[in-house]
């Protein structure tokens, strides 16, 4: 296949925006596949600050940073994305180029604990606030759950509206698939 699947276009937009010495943001950890990812971009002199909810996720990213010798590099809260403004030091504001969400659930983990719609649309509103000027927000969204559907419906809102003097927003998306593929939303701050 020549197009670009989906997880590895989300990874070539954070290539895109990360550059060593940046800062990026994991809004969710997960198993820690993205945060190790942003280490590995961000360099010695950048630093990741990841979030998430769950014990279990911030224990399996500790462990996948500590095992590639990246722990260093990344601060992890477990707390959720919409606290982030709260938990970033003000002196990385401006300095964020890029921030990754896999919205749902952590794979392979309790499946009645998912992303919601509120608390990724403010995390995206502080990201948009507080981020450097055509740093790149990638949204991941599965959607083939109940939780995933209603999150997804509120997402495509929410970043239609966006002023296109504030951002650029990109949907990226193979349409003729079966069993909810999922689908990115790109937003790259004006």
């Amino acid at each position: 296949m020549k197009l670009v699947r989906i997880l590895p276009f989300a990874r070539m937009l954070l290539e895109k925006a990360v550059q060593p010495g940046n800062i990026a943001v994991d809004a969710t950890a997960g198993n820690g596949i993205d945060t190790l990812f942003l280490a590995r971009l961000t360099g010695n002199g950048g630093h990741v600050y990841a979030f998430d909810i769950q014990d279990e996720a911030i224990a399996t990213t500790s462990h996948r940073l500590q095992s590639e010798g990246m722990r260093g590099r990344c601060t992890l809260f477990q707390t959720g994305h919409e606290n982030m403004k709260a938990m970033i030091p003000e002196s990385k504001f401006e300095k964020i180029t890029a921030a990754v969400f896999n919205l749902g659930y952590l794979p392979g983990g309790d499946k009645t604990i998912a992303t919601r719609a509120d608390t990724t649309i403010s995390a995206i509103e502080q990201l948009l606030e507080i981020m450097a000027p055509e740093g790149i927000i990638v949204l991941v969204i599965y959607h083939g759950h109940p939780q995933g559907a209603d999150e997804r419906d509120s997402l495509l809102h929410y970043v239609s509206n966006l002023p296109q003097e504030q951002a650029h927003v990109l949907q990226y998306s193979f349409i003729n698939q079966v069993n909810h593929p999922p689908f990115i939303i790109a937003i790259e701050k004006r």
